[in-house]
C-alpha cells in the first residue's frame, strides 16, 4: 500500500541501479520485469563467534497501465559500521508517488550516512536512530527531490554484536524465525503503521487528517462509518489520510521519509525501535517491503524461508508468490523487495527466551506489545519463480 494511485503515479524519471546485478524475464506481457539479485554473501561478527550469511531480490512491479515505471523499492546492506566488524545494518526502502524512486534512493543513503557519523550509536542505537531518521527527512525536505506527494517508507536492522535494534516507518516489515520445539514461529519485529491501528488512527485524527477509504471519499460508503475491520480483509479499498477539504495526498499509512504535504496532517519519520537479543533458537530474519507482505503473511514467510536451505532459493520463491498472488487479486503488481538474514553457529549465552523490547508504539489494542506473535499459517503450494497468471 502506498499512495491512492497505487504507486502508479504519470512520470518517474530515471534512476541507477548500484550494489546488483540486473536480468530480465519477458512474460506473457511482454514486459520486462527487471530483478536485482546479489550473490549469496557472509559477514562475521567474532566478538559472538557466529555469521550472518544473507540475500536479496528485488523485483520491479508489472504496472500495465506504466510499462516503463521503474522500481521505486531500494536496499542498502552496509558491513562493518564505523569500521567495527561486529556492526552490521540492512535496509529495505519503498518508494511511492512521482518521485518514488528518487526519495527511497536518497534515504537509503543518507540514512545510513547519518547513522556511520553518529559517535553515540554504540551507545544508544536508539536515540541515533531517533536523530537519523529525523535529519535524512530534513535533508530529503531541502534536496532537490519534489517530496510534496512523494516519499518511501523503511524498515531497517542494526545488528550490533548479538543485538538486533528494528527501526520501521511505514508498512513494510521485518520478521524473525524463533525455533520452539518442532515448530518455527514468527515474531513480527515491526508493526504495519496504518489508519487500521487505532493508535496510530487516533493520532493523526488529532493532527487533522480525515481517514476514509477511497469508496468513502467518492460517495459509494458512508463515511461516517469509522471501521474497516482488519488489514487482511480490507486490503484492497484499505484507510487512507485525507486532509480536510482536498481529495490529497491518500496515503495509507501513517509513517514515512518525505511527503511534506502529508506531514501537515500527522504523517511522521519517528521510527518504532525494537530490540532483540539473538538466542540458539533465532534461526533467521527477514526484511522486506510490503509488496511481499501484502498477500503473504509473515507466518508464510518464515514457512517458505524455512523449507529453502539457500536463501537465494527462499528470495526467488517468496517474489515469485507473491507476484503469482498479486495477478490473482489485481492486474498489477506492486515492486518486490526482501532481504533473507540467516543466522549461523550462534552458540548459547545463556540466554533462554526471546526478549524483545519496543519503543514508540503500544499494542494493537494501545497496551504495551511485549508477546510474540505464534502465526499458524502453513505454506503447502508449489511455487515457481514468475508465475504467470492462468
Amino acid at each position: 500500500m502506498g499512495c491512492v494511485h497505487g504507486k502508479c503515479c504519470s512520470r518517474y524519471p530515471p534512476s541507477s541501479t548500484s550494489d546488483s546485478r540486473d536480468y530480465r524475464e519477458r512474460g506473457r506481457y511482454g514486459g520486462r520485469h527487471i530483478i536485482s539479485e546479489r550473490l549469496l554473501e557472509c559477514v562475521g561478527v567474532p566478538s559472538q563467534n557466529f555469521k550472518l550469511e544473507y540475500s536479496v531480490l528485488s523485483q520491479r512491479g508489472y504496472y500495465p497501465d506504466s510499462p516503463d515505471k521503474e522500481n521505486q523499492d531500494s536496499f542498502i546492506i552496509r558491513t562493518q559500521i564505523q569500521g567495527n566488524p561486529n556492526v552490521h545494518f540492512f535496509g529495505v526502502f519503498d518508494g511511492h508517488g512521482q518521485f518514488g524512486a528518487q526519495c527511497s534512493n536518497f534515504v537509503k543513503e543518507r540514512l545510513i550516512e547519518v547513522l556511520s557519523n553518529d559517535p553515540t550509536l554504540l551507545d544508544d542505537p536508539v536515540k541515533a536512530y531517533n536523530s537519523a531518521f529525523l535529519m535524512t527527512n530534513s535533508e530529503l525536505h531541502d534536496s532537490d527531490i519534489d517530496d510534496s506527494m512523494s516519499g518511501t517508507t523503511a524498515i531497517t536492522v542494526l545488528s550490533i554484536e548479538n543485538t538486533l535494534f528494528v527501526a520501521n516507518v511505514g508498512d513494510s516489515r521485518a520478521v524473525i524465525a524463533v525455533k520452539e520445539g518442532n515448530r518455527i514461529i514468527a515474531d513480527d519485529l515491526s508493526y504495519d503503521q496504518t489508519p487500521f491501528r487505532k493508535d496510530e488512527y487516533d493520532r493523526v485524527k488529532l493532527c487533522g487528517a480525515r481517514v476514509l477509504s477511497v469508496d468513502q471519499v467518492e460517495g459509494l460508503k458512508d463515511p461516517d462509518i469509522q471501521s474497516w475491520g482488519d488489514e487482511e480483509t480490507q486490503g484492497s479499498d484499505p484507510p487512507r489520510l485525507w486532509v480536510q477539504n482536498g481529495m490529497y495526498p491518500g496515503t495509507a499509512f501513517t509513517r514515512s521519509v518525505g511527503d511534506s504535504t502529508a506531514e501537515k496532517i500527522g504523517v511522521i519519520t519517528d521510527p518504532e525501535v525494537s530490540m532483540v537479543q539473538l538466542a540458539p533458537n533465532h534461526m533467521f530474519f527477514v526484511v522486506a517491503s510490503d509488496g511481499v507482505f501484502e498477500f503473504l503473511s509473515s507466518q508464510t514467510v518464515v514457512d517458505m524461508v524455512a523449507s529453502y536451505p539457500d536463501p537465494r532459493d527462499a528470495c526467488a520463491a517468496i517474489a515469485g508468490e507473491s507476484y503469482k498472488l498479486w495477478l490473482e487479486h489485481e492486474n498489477r503488481t506492486d515492486d518486490i523487495t526482501i532481504i533473507i538474514v540467516h543466522i549461523k553457529d550462534l552458540s548459547d549465552s545463556g540466554a533462554n527466551t526471546t526478549a524483545i523490547l519496543r519503543t514508540g508504539r503500544t499494542g494493537r489494542g494501545g497496551t504495551p506489545d511485549v508477546s510474540i506473535t505464534t502465526g499458524s499459517e502453513v505454506f503447502h503450494s508449489a511455487v515457481m519463480t514468475g508465475s504467470k497468471r492462468s
